[in-house]
């Protein structure tokens, strides 16, 4: 359970807060992740906040399915690469805590989970891994965003909350990461500071929408947004894939530090953003997957899995 810490939980967190005093030294995160465009699924575009647990594990069940074949061969997803199902946001309990009124953090600096949707947040880590998949979590969430950090992308000097996510992180049993930009805690570097301190790899999403981005030295994440949130439209598609263009003229776009437009709305439509949604039809969906695929952009499945009409559709695809 998420009380249970395992025996090496005190050193881990020893060296997560030696590392966080001083912070500013990592200027990759040093987990030999993302050598190649990482794969996977997240939960946003499919269930936005009406997520919950149960729904998650039913994804991951989906995940390892082989009711369709490849060259006769009965496969799976994750056969095919997309081995990662992340939980986007909504799994904290929103509130007002302590003297300094975090909205989802105690005054410790604790991550506080909602346990009606989600009554074990552990058992996301445990199902993916019995399952041969690897479990993402999300942080510095967009939901009730805390204001546990100062707000810049460099110079943090309020680490309680970092230093607590990532132990939380670890007790759970989260293999991978996506941060967003919508909460204070912005430093990524105090992030790969703490990440590094584990000894854990931890694959890391950098999702600043395109404001925090590496350069030839720094890039302490494995794959960072250029843009803004994509939706299931074509312009929408279009516009986020031209944001990828300037890190890939740079060399910005490399082995460990992927440049990505976001998550893929192969096979989605009536998402969260509504009439922003409409879904693509099948041309525009080609070129949407083909597109993600000539950029070397991470490919982030969203659409329902256990959906057969969606799947056959996508499948030949996808």
């Amino acid at each position: 359970t998420y009380s249970a810490e395992p025996p090496w939980a005190l050193e881990t967190m020893q060296r997560i807060a030696l590392l966080a005093v001083t912070a500013g030294l990592a200027d990759a995160i040093d987990n030999g992740l993302g050598l190649t465009p990482p794969m996977g699924w997240r939960s946003w575009n499919l269930y936005g906040a009406k997520v919950n647990q149960d729904l998650i594990i039913g994804i991951m069940e989906g995940m390892v399915s082989r009711k369709r074949t490849v060259d006769g061969k009965p496969t799976s997803l994750c056969d095919l690469g997309y081995c990662d199902v992340g939980l986007d946001d909504n799994w904290q309990q929103c509130g007002s805590y302590g003297v300094d009124k975090y909205t989802y953090h105690n005054e410790e600096g604790v991550p506080q989970i909602n346990t009606e949707r989600f009554p074990d947040l552990s058992a996301l880590p445990r199902k993916a891994h019995e399952l041969n998949l690897t479990a993402g979590w999300y942080l510095n969430n967009c939901i009730c965003a805390d204001h546990c950090g100062n707000n810049k992308d460099f110079g943090e000097n309020v680490t309680k909350c970092y230093e607590n996510d990532v132990k939380a992180l670890y007790n759970l049993g989260f293999d991978s990461l996506k941060l967003d930009g919508c909460g204070t805690q912005r430093d990524l570097t105090v992030w790969a500071d703490c990440m590094n301190a584990t000894g854990k790899p931890i694959m890391i999403e950098n999702c600043h929408w395109g404001t925090t981005v590496p350069n030839d030295t720094w890039c302490p994440f494995n794959f960072y947004r250029t843009s803004k949130d994509v939706r299931a439209s074509y312009g929408s598609v279009m516009f986020n894939l031209g944001t990828v263009t300037q890190w890939a003229l740079q060399g910005l776009s490399k082995p460990g530090c992927w440049a990505y437009p976001d998550m893929l709305e192969v096979g989605c439509q009536h998402g969260p953003g509504g009439a922003s949604d409409p879904g693509l039809s099948e041309s525009e969906s080609r070129v949407h997957f083909g597109a993600w695929c000539i950029v070397s952009s991470p490919l982030t499945l969203s659409h329902d899995v256990n959906n057969d009409t969606v799947m056959d559709k996508i499948w030949p695809l996808i």
